[in-house]
């Protein structure tokens, strides 16, 4: 198998971070919703225009996972995030999202992007990493343990007019 490259996101990338962020929500989640909600908030979250000015803010911050020129994956990390009113360290910094391709899920990719992200956020000072995670995603809550991520709060999270019961995940650096 192809070696796996990370890379920081360029505006050339808006495009496939846009289908990446989308198919893989849908593959995941979008049996949960209405129709309307869902087309919302893939509207609102994943559409090109919505990532590119996501990827221009400077409180955020894309890695990419290539393999064989292709997108496998991607990380973002809010630098001026996280659930201040859970914090526990001094300097905050929130895991927005971590995706891989759904067909690659298992391959190490999410792993590479999660190393990088920690790796990052303790380069920045930061000293806690807070995530949020669907409360029925057991997947995922077990992929964020390994890393010594743990439940700290109950939160919500809204998909179009739908409120979802998330945990708040969090870990000190």
């Amino acid at each position: 198998m192809t070696a796996l490259v990370l890379r920081p996101a360029v505006p050339a990338d808006v495009a496939a971070l846009s289908a990446l962020g989308r198919d893989s929500f849908v593959a995941k989640f979008g049996d949960m919703y209405r129709a309307e909600d869902l087309h919302s908030f893939l509207e609102q979250v994943y559409a090109p225009a919505a990532v590119a000015a996501d990827m221009n803010d400077p409180q955020r911050l894309y890695r990419l996972a290539e393999r064989g020129g292709q997108l496998a994956g991607y990380c973002k990390l809010g630098l001026a995030g996280g659930w201040p009113e859970h914090a526990r360290g001094r300097q905050l910094i929130e895991l927005k999202q971590l995706y891989t391709d759904p067909a690659l899920t298992g391959h190490g990719i999410g792993a590479a992007l999660m190393d990088w992200a920690l790796d990052e956020a303790r380069a920045r000072g930061a000293d806690e990493m807070h995530l949020s995670v669907w409360s029925g995603n057991h997947g995922a809550q077990k992929f964020y343990a390994r890393y010594g991520f743990a439940k700290i709060a109950d939160i919500t999270f809204m998909v179009g007019e739908q409120q979802d019961e998330e945990f708040l995940f969090a870990r000190m650096l």
